[in-house]
């Protein structure tokens, strides 16, 4: 089930908030067990038989931290079982996101066509199973105290709002709220109007510029032009930006329906002037996790040059690997770690003394080659895209086909360009927030323009499949 679908709009959301709210406020476990049913049946809904891989992580994962906590209050470290617990999550994540590929890996170096049967990845794998190691990793550090009540831990792993899309969530920022929050009509306004904005990213400009994408690759090669290519990765840097935003958006405004607030998973990546600045913005849950559970236990860079060099290259290697079992991700992490290792030791200090448009260029040009790795799996088709981009691939720079394209997709391009910026979002909700009439009419235009896309349009992808 996704949160742009007519089944969760009309359906799944306004009988989930109607079994939460009957309830008094004053009875705060009774609200939790209704959102944990919701949650349960919300993941259930496509794939049933994987609910149950979902309920064994929440079981082990609470099990294990009781155990960690248990055993360092009789004077142990703990540190066997935390090793034990992480070793088990990742064997389960491996198993299922990462099998596939380690076989493709073993059949080409060995030559054996080895037989195995491709398993279906359970959506949000990844999501909850990192948000189960960082709970176990806080246990352990003295963090937070493990949580004895099983169903207030399910619901934090498994609530719907950001279950298959993020943000990660850890349990610190959650812990007070799942006994104590807040859900007055101010409060709950606000979430509904995050959720339609959200949504409005995800339906409107998403899968708008997702369309104009997937069209223009479609094309024979033939038609290939250079500046035909730079719109279609143009409009993928849109589509992936608006996509995953739109669905942090939704996650954060649920969440506030019901009396929880999540931090910011975006801000504004592509005004950024630097990599380095680009990835304080882009993703920022995933960025921290792998910055406080993976990056800082290595050392961080409170080490020597050539080990923070290869800190860098781990971290991001693996943060690529976790976006999707191939080694188009790989390449593409790398990609990232590489850029931050030349901004921190080459030419950074050289960047900072050159005009800000300039930098600007810089960030948006090395993110859209970016693209190309993420959005194309195979390496040779993608290498084959960035020769067309830069003159390489013997075609002309400018065809009928490519002015077609900025004929009739120049003005949306714009306002997703614009769009992408702080001013026009920032203006809106500044707008939906002072004047509450106008602000209420406008934010139901958005849903209404929302709805009539999913009603009456077919192009709806799910970027998060792989995760």
């Amino acid at each position: 089930m996704l949160f742009s679908s007519i089944i969760f709009i009309f359906y799944f959301l306004p009988i989930t908030m109607l079994l939460y709210y009957v309830i008094p406020k004053e009875k705060i476990g009774a609200r939790n067990i209704v959102l944990l049913a919701a949650s349960l049946f919300f993941y259930s809904w496509g794939e049933p038989v994987y609910l149950f891989l979902m309920l064994y992580s929440a079981f082990f994962n609470y099990f294990m931290a009781i155990q960690i906590n248990n055993e360092q209050r009789h004077g142990g470290s703990g540190k066997r079982n935390l090793v034990f617990a992480v070793i088990v999550n990742l064997l389960i994540l491996g198993f299922f996101k990462y099998f596939g590929f380690l076989m493709e890996i073993v059949t080409s170096l060995t030559g054996f066509h080895i037989r195995y049967t491709t398993l279906a990845l359970p959506i949000g794998i990844s999501f909850y199973t990192f948000q189960a190691m960082s709970y176990i990793f806080d246990v352990y550090k003295g963090k937070v105290t493990p949580q004895y009540n099983l169903l207030k831990f399910s619901l934090y792993l498994s609530f719907f709002s950001q279950l298959i899309a993020g943000p990660i969530v850890k349990y610190r920022d959650v812990e007070l709220q799942i006994d104590n929050r807040d859900t007055d009509p101010v409060k709950f306004g606000e979430g509904a109007s995050r959720f339609i904005l959200g949504l409005g990213k995800k339906v409107i400009l998403a899968n708008t510029f997702g369309s104009l994408y997937t069209e223009i690759s479609a094309l024979p090669h033939g038609q290939a032009s250079v500046v035909l290519y730079w719109i279609g990765i143009a409009a993928y840097t849109l589509q992936i930006y608006f996509d995953f935003s739109g669905y942090s958006d939704m996650a954060i405004g649920l969440g506030r329906m019901f009396g929880f607030v999540f931090d910011e998973n975006f801000n504004y990546p592509y005004i950024a002037s630097t990599i380095t600045e680009f990835w304080r913005r882009w993703h920022m849950s995933l960025s921290t996790w792998f910055r406080e559970y993976v990056y800082i236990p290595l050392g961080g860079n409170r080490v020597k040059v050539y080990r923070h060099i290869l800190n860098l290259l781990i971290v991001w290697s693996l943060t690529g690997l976790w976006h999707g079992a191939s080694w188009n991700f790989v390449l593409w992490g790398a990609y990232f770690g590489v850029l931050l290792i030349f901004e921190k030791y080459v030419y950074g200090k050289y960047l900072e003394k050159i005009p800000t448009w300039c930098r600007h260029v810089y960030a948006i040009v090395v993110v859209m080659i970016s693209w190309v790795f993420f959005s194309i799996t195979d390496i040779s088709k993608a290498l084959s895209y960035l020769a067309i981009m830069f003159g390489l691939g013997k075609v002309p720079f400018i065809n009928i086909t490519a002015l077609y394209y900025i004929r009739t997709n120049f003005i949306i391009l714009v306002i997703g360009a614009v769009c992408a910026t702080p001013y026009p979002i920032e203006r809106f909700r500044k707008f939906c927030s002072q004047k509450s009439a106008a602000g209420t009419a406008l934010v139901f235009a958005v849903l209404i323009a929302s709805v009539a896309y999913l009603v009456y349009g077919s192009y709806n992808p799910f970027l998060y499949f792989r995760f």
